[in-house]
């Protein structure tokens, strides 16, 4: 929910950016003491950009959605002052018009910034995952000897961790206690494997019944209620 409040904070400054920049186009105002927004819009630059990296790795690291959405929000700091910088001197030039030029530049900008840092929040706030994690996962069991196929995996987000779940098959020859073995082996591959994995629940299945569809229970009928199948 902060990353939604960072991205809806990001999305009202394009619109801020706009308008004004839309005013001064069709309004067109003196900019004055060009030499201190030169200056401001380096120091800006700098820090935010600074800043925005910190935010980003951190937020990778620890799978916060949130801190990453609003490393990019100081991004946007960062880059509109370098914007303000190219407009600036523009103004300095002679070109009065190219301040509101910058400032629709801009507006894009950050809309960009919006669009990227909203679907990844709102993936995020539905549990959603990166499908390239699910060939993660099949990549990291596919190294324990005793696997011979990864029939299901399902995977999400539980804030910042990541819980998942896993149907695999072996051997039917191997006894309960082997199969208990291969499921560990298979949990402490994936817990190594994956950063922000919390747990993996694993379901073994013998390699001749693999699959969902063997554990559906066909139509029947008991307790007096009608037919019906699970």
């Amino acid at each position: 929910m902060a990353g939604v409040a960072i991205v809806l904070t990001i999305l009202f400054s394009a619109i801020v950016a706009g308008y004004e920049s839309i005013y001064r186009f069709f309004h067109p105002q003196t900019v004055t003491y060009l030499w201190a927004v030169i200056i401001a819009s380096i120091v800006g630059f700098l820090g935010n950009e600074a800043v925005a990296q910190f935010r980003i790795r951190v937020g990778k690291e620890i799978g916060s959605a949130a801190l990453i959405a609003d490393g990019h929000h100081a991004r946007v700091d960062g880059l509109t002052s370098l914007a303000v910088l190219v407009g600036a001197v523009g103004v300095w030039l002679g070109y009065p018009l190219a301040d509101p030029i910058i400032g629709f530049l801009i507006t894009v900008a950050i809309l960009r910034i919006v669009r990227a840092s909203g679907k990844s929040i709102f993936t995020r706030l539905l549990d959603g995952i990166d499908p390239e994690m699910i060939d993660e996962i099949k990549h990291a069991v596919d190294h324990v000897a005793e696997v011979e196929e990864v029939s299901e995996v399902r995977v999400r987000w539980l804030g910042h961790r990541l819980h998942a779940e896993l149907n695999i098959a072996v051997s039917p020859e191997l006894s309960v206690g082997e199969g208990h073995k291969v499921a560990i082996e298979v949990r402490h591959r994936l817990l190594h494997h994956l950063r922000y994995l919390s747990n993996a629940t694993i379901h073994i299945d013998p390699v001749d019944a693999s699959g969902e569809q063997h554990h559906r229970i066909t139509e029947h009928a008991h307790d007096d209620l009608p037919d019906h199948s699970h």
